[in-house]
């Protein structure tokens, strides 16, 4: 079965991702938006729907919280609940549908999402996934643009006008 979705617990991956976003807390609205940025850039290259969850409490009161697009959904958990809660809950709820990948160094979560019928992939692992598949990226960029570059220094051999 093809992965329907990817689903992250996005301070998870933000505690294993100490090069996004040099310096600041792993709370702040900067790392966040760091990793909405990148994340939207990693969506960009496949077509796999991205969820991002954070947990509503991690985040100071007053906060902006980030607006979803088509290519990230974010989600805050509610008061009460966590953003494994949703994790777990929207896993489930997929699961007539194809596989989820979920994104997460909790191994309770781990196993609990397995459980359930999806995948799992540890931060540090999709970490490594999302560089490399940008940097492919940049790669295929930087050749097609030295291929138009080429393409337009060549002198034309037009034929010569009556």
């Amino acid at each position: 079965m093809a992965i329907i979705r990817i689903l992250i617990d996005g301070y998870s991956l933000l505690h294993a991702w100490p090069d996004l976003a040099r310096g600041k807390p792993r709370f702040s609205a900067k790392a966040r938006d760091e990793l909405i940025h990148v994340l939207t850039q990693y969506h960009d290259c496949i077509p796999t729907p991205i969820t991002l969850f954070f947990d509503g409490s991690g985040a100071p009161d007053g906060t902006p919280k980030p607006v979803s697009s088509r290519s990230l959904e974010i989600i805050f958990s509610p008061a009460g609940r966590t953003a494994d809660d949703l994790i777990e809950r929207v896993a489930h709820l997929y699961r007539p549908y194809g596989e989820v990948l979920v994104v997460t160094d909790d191994q309770a979560e781990r196993s609990t999402v397995t459980s359930l019928g999806g995948v799992v992939s540890r931060c540090e692992f999709f970490i490594t996934e999302v560089l490399n598949t940008l940097q492919n990226q940049h790669n295929d960029l930087q050749g097609f643009n030295r291929r138009e570059a080429e393409h337009f220094r060549r002198p034309r051999n037009d034929p010569p006008t009556n």
